[in-house]
């Protein structure tokens, strides 16, 4: 951890205190800083309070009293989820009190080269297929997965050395908030319609994603998919190296699939059918993969190695088991249109899907072709059960039942199904109409899949 001095004396708050507030709150505290951290959850909903005014972080739970309102920060560390209409937020920016999120502090301390990660879907798995490769055949230090995947980087950061590397994984929530961080490689998955209950505009969130490579130059790489005009556009903004990855698009430059093999610049890498886990889009993910070893200077062995035994991040196509012909699989993360697509679209054999949840406004004709093409039966459950059913319809499948929750969709699901078929959880929602996320969405889809096997011996 590099001793900086940029933060000695200043008064800080840290905004929310979960994960990555409070070691952001404990780095700053180390850093020589008076820390102030406030969330508005009860004390007894806090963990490891104890520990923390022990420190000497002064907290603040229970709201946002005007003691905090009306204080004078020099700097507030956001946690990233935390919208900019919050009103510390908005005292903070008409105050033009600096706005960071945690990931740029962990930059600022870290002598570690930094690999970021950012996309709508696929940004986790590619992060830990990354950290795995980077893990082989290596001789000095370790690669640390860290950010959006749920380690904070700053955590990370306080221990990393010169001979390691952190591969960052960051949402456009937390890209919000950074000012220096200068990855080496970034690495752009995709970009969809998401999240614009937050960012209110898809320019925006286009804009807050681009962020990643805001810092970059000649010097650096920049990993893009090339399956979309808009992303190729998109790569053109950049001052780095741009590192073209595709599944569809006929490029010789980069890592890209042909005929079923995948290339790194002409060179044969591997066959696609031997990534271990399902679907084109972790093609797509072993692709990024691929292009971010290579340029790190990577064996061919080191990345076979890994994609051809990993078995995928969980809630993100998890295979959970097989019972009675039936394969289960977790895909709770799948919280868009697009992320269910792939899912769908990644498996050959006809699949009972389970889906559903928030309403956030939009209908979903652009699965009826998925629906066509893969299902043959769906469970429905959340808000968007109507909608979904309308979908369904429209493609031509008769075949659905509406339940009060992913538990009781198990059942229901089997019910539809035949030896042979997929049993899918990707519900193309998020999760926040009846679960905290979709780790417990997910989390109760596998215990339902453990115990209905279980009782029924199959």
């Amino acid at each position: 951890m590099k001793k900086i001095s940029d933060y000695e004396g200043k008064n800080i708050l840290v905004l929310g205190a979960g994960k990555s507030g409070t070691n952001a709150a404990k780095t700053l505290l180390k850093l020589g800083a008076t820390v102030t951290l406030n969330d508005a959850k009860p004390e007894n909903e806090l963990e490891g309070l104890d520990e923390l005014e022990s420190l000497g972080i002064t907290v603040v739970a229970g709201g946002h009293p005007d003691t905090i309102l009306n204080a004078q920060f020099d700097l507030l560390v956001k946690n990233p989820g935390i919208p900019y209409d919050n009103p510390v937020v908005q005292r903070a920016l008409a105050n033009h009190t600096k706005i960071i999120t945690e990931v740029e502090l962990a930059y600022q301390i870290t002598d570690a080269e930094i690999i970021a990660v950012t996309g709508s879907n696929g940004k986790t798995t590619t992060t830990t297929m990354i950290a795995k490769i980077l893990n082989e055949e290596r001789e000095k230090g370790t690669a640390y997965a860290a950010g959006n995947i749920g380690i904070p980087a700053t955590q990370v950061a306080m221990n990393a050395t010169k001979d390691d590397t952190i591969v960052m994984e960051l949402s456009s929530f937390m890209l919000l908030g950074i000012d220096q961080l200068h990855p080496h490689v970034a690495v752009l998955t995709n970009i969809f319609e998401n999240h614009l209950d937050y960012h209110k505009t898809r320019d925006n969130y286009v804009n807050a994603k681009m962020r990643i490579t805001m810092n970059q130059t000649a010097d650096d790489y920049f990993v893009v998919n090339f399956d979309n005009e808009e992303w190729q556009n998109l790569s053109q903004r950049s001052k780095a190296q741009v590192i073209p990855f595709s599944r569809t698009a006929d490029i010789t430059k980069g890592a890209y699939e042909n005929n079923g093999k995948l290339y790194y610049n002409d060179e044969f890498i591997m066959n696609a059918d031997d990534i271990k886990v399902p679907g084109k889009q972790n093609v797509e993910n072993a692709l990024a993969a691929i292009a971010v070893a290579k340029v790190m200077g990577k064996s061919n062995l080191a990345i076979t190695n890994v994609l051809e035994t990993f078995t995928g991040v969980k809630h993100r196509t998890q295979f959970v088991l097989e019972a009675d012909g039936r394969r289960y699989y977790n895909d709770s993360k799948a919280t868009d249109i697009e992320a269910t697509q792939m899912a769908l679209e990644g498996f050959d054999k006809p699949i009972v899907l389970l889906a559903g949840g928030l309403d956030r406004g939009y209908t979903f004709e652009r699965l009826v072709p998925q629906f066509k093409d893969h299902v043959k039966g769906a469970v429905l459950f959340g808000e968007t059960a109507d909608l979904l059913a309308d979908a369904l319809q429209q493609a031509g499948i008769t075949n659905f039942k509406k339940v009060t929750d992913v538990k009781a969709a198990v059942p229901v699901a089997y019910s539809m199904s035949d030896a042979g078929d997929i049993i899918l959880l990707s519900p193309a929602n998020a999760s926040w109409d009846q679960y905290p996320n979709f780790e417990v969405r997910g989390d109760q889809f596998i215990e339902a899949v453990e115990q209905f096997t279980q009782t029924k011996g199959v």
